[in-house]
């Protein structure tokens, strides 16, 4: 079980996120017992036998940069997890995918950044529409994660809407009328 940082707070996760090799017969893919979170070439191959999981909240979908987030469009009040893969630090086309599933398709579930999710880009994935941050297993210990939580404040008001909070700062400010 790995330490993630979901609605601000630390938590335990019991989520296994599973990883196909290219190539490999997906109809034939024996997947772990527990909750799992599926890629969605896994999905779209098994959707009718992942379904009442999915419905149940054991059964979650992950997202790469490349793929299109309408593809589930259709499945989005089934899910009650979804997830974006961060292959790298320098790739910021999840952040484009969350904003997506938040804002076009209205997806009110979990939103979760696995990968290379770091620390220095924390307030940014929350500004997206993320919700729970999975680093990869190991790269941060539970004391560097609960250090981290402030990272999440690093700034008290935001000027651009997002998100997270649509108005801009010159919208949300009131401003006394000049004499």
């Amino acid at each position: 079980m790995s330490d993630i940082i979901k609605h601000g707070t630390l938590h335990t996760d019991d989520w296994t996120v599973v990883r196909v090799v290219e190539g490999e017969d997906l109809a034939a893919l024996e997947l772990p017992a527990g909750r799992v979170i599926v890629p969605l070439a896994l999905w779209l191959a098994r959707r009718d036998s992942l379904l009442a999981g999915a419905e149940a909240g054991v059964v979650g979908v992950w997202l790469a940069g490349t793929e299109d987030p309408a593809t589930l469009a259709g499945d989005l009040l089934r899910l009650q997890l979804i997830a974006v893969d961060f292959p790298k630090f320098a790739d910021g086309r999840g952040y484009s995918i969350a904003t997506l599933l938040r804002a076009r398709f209205g997806y009110a579930g979990e939103l979760r950044a696995i990968g290379d999710v770091l620390r220095d880009q924390f307030f940014f994935y929350t500004r997206c529409g993320f919700d729970s941050l999975q680093p990869k297993e190991g790269k941060y210990s539970r004391a560097q994660l609960e250090a981290a939580l402030a990272s999440l404040k690093d700034f008290s008001e935001p000027y651009q809407g997002a998100v997270d909070r649509a108005e801009p700062l010159f919208r949300r400010q009131t401003r006394k009328e000049a004499a």
